[in-house]
């Protein structure tokens, strides 16, 4: 079995779904499926079913979680000896669900040491999970749990989470709001899976209720329009209210212990941490959240 067909494995056991692992991979679906097909030949056992949608079974789990371990050892030597062979100041690959937070960070990083490489991705936590493993990326910066076996983790900030309202609602600029009392109110949300949206649910679950979701968009900018334009509400962190595109919304505080949003850095074990990660992991970490976030 080659090197790009492993590689291919892994994009169709996370995403699930062929064409959309073609999609990514700029490979025909055909080809990609006759590759895993192939695959599975070699091995002598079936790793997805097939029955309606595609799916990874038991044994496409264990052979996932040997090829990201057999990958990521192999892309750590490379890079390990890049950098034994003095070529340059490095690079660091960092992942986030959103980059927001980073702008500080990043740009002190950069402002330090101006030769280093920086790899920006954008991720779903369980993608960031799967990265980390197969060695795809170096760093993580999350709202939510992850469990990425083999790493290490610490949390770097906790902030607010507040309810933005169009200017006029009852609810603008209230001292405080219970969840009790927004039962009945509409919601503009993010995508499921996302932190924003699962605080919204778990804070409704809290209270027994499930939220009114009239919109789903990934799109701050136009979701602070929407709930401006009377549309529902929406739950922002305090870094997304100090931002210029929040104007044109109201702002109340949630009566909720659990209404906020950590944020926590992951990282692959010491000895295969490029030099380049380990300066910016210390950036991310010794970053004085609460001043400039």
């Amino acid at each position: 079995m080659d090197l790009n067909t492993l590689r291919q494995f892994l994009v169709v056991a996370r995403l699930e779904h062929l064409s959309g692992a073609a999609a990514e991979l700029h490979v025909a679906q055909p080809s990609l499926s006759r590759s895993i097909a192939r695959l599975e030949s070699e091995l002598g056992a079936p790793l997805f079913e097939r029955a309606g949608r595609l799916r990874l079974n038991d044994t496409g789990r264990i052979f996932r979680d040997h090829v990201e371990r057999s990958l990521g050892e192999l892309e750590a030597g490379r890079r390990a000896v890049a950098e034994s062979l003095g070529g340059g100041p490095g690079s660091v690959r960092l992942a986030s669900e959103t980059f927001l937070p980073l702008t500080g960070p990043l740009l002190a990083f950069k402002a330090a040491h101006p030769d280093v490489e920086v790899h920006l991705r954008q991720m779903a936590p369980a993608e960031m999970e799967q990265a980390l493993r197969a060695q795809e990326i170096d760093l993580a910066l999350a709202s939510q749990p992850m469990h990425a076996p083999g790493t290490e983790s610490a949390v770097v900030h906790v902030e607010q989470v507040w309810l933005a309202t169009p200017p006029d609602h009852r609810f603008a600029a209230a001292e405080r709001v219970r969840i009790e009392d927004l039962a009945d109110e509409p919601f503009v949300a993010t995508r499921p899976g996302q932190w924003q949206r699962r605080l919204l649910e778990r804070l409704f679950a809290d209270r027994n209720l499930e939220p009114r979701i009239v919109c789903e968009t990934d799109e701050p900018a136009a979701t602070f329009m929407l709930v401006g334009a009377g549309l529902g509400l929406c739950l922002f962190p305090s870094i997304a209210r100090a931002s210029g595109a929040a104007a044109g919304v109201a702002w109340a505080a949630v009566d909720h212990p659990q209404c906020n949003r950590t944020l926590s850095l992951h990282w692959t074990d010491e000895q295969r941490l490029p030099a380049a990660a380990r300066l910016m992991r210390s950036q991310i970490l010794e970053w004085d959240w609460d001043a400039k976030a």
